[in-house]
């Protein structure tokens, strides 16, 4: 239903989840902890709102609160997405229109 995950999309997205993979592998964190420690790092305005159901995740994602991303860092994690073009719209064109974006 959401064009950024069809299989094609995904394929084609794998480099961004690599970024993250190699990212959290240096910063001994998961995946999931940088994108949230990325979000965090960015102005001091920004909450990122994550859901989960499960308590493993919940305590994961807290650990990215005490993940510290360096402004160089931040600045090289740029510059790596910054080369990689996202495939697949965020929502179903429907969706899309309702967004006002």
């Amino acid at each position: 239903m959401v064009p950024r995950f069809t299989p094609e999309a995904l394929e084609a997205n794998q480099d961004l989840v690599d970024l993250l993979k190699k990212v959290a592998q240096e910063k001994k964190a998961t995946a999931a902890q940088i994108a949230l420690a990325w979000l965090l790092a960015q102005k001091p305005w920004i909450v990122p709102i994550p859901g989960t159901t499960k308590l493993h995740r919940l305590k994961e994602n807290i650990g990215a609160a005490n993940i510290e991303i360096t402004q160089n860092e931040l600045k090289n994690i740029d510059e790596a997405l910054n080369r990689i073009e996202v495939e697949g719209d965020r929502f179903p064109e429907e969706l899309e229109k309702r967004t006002g974006l």
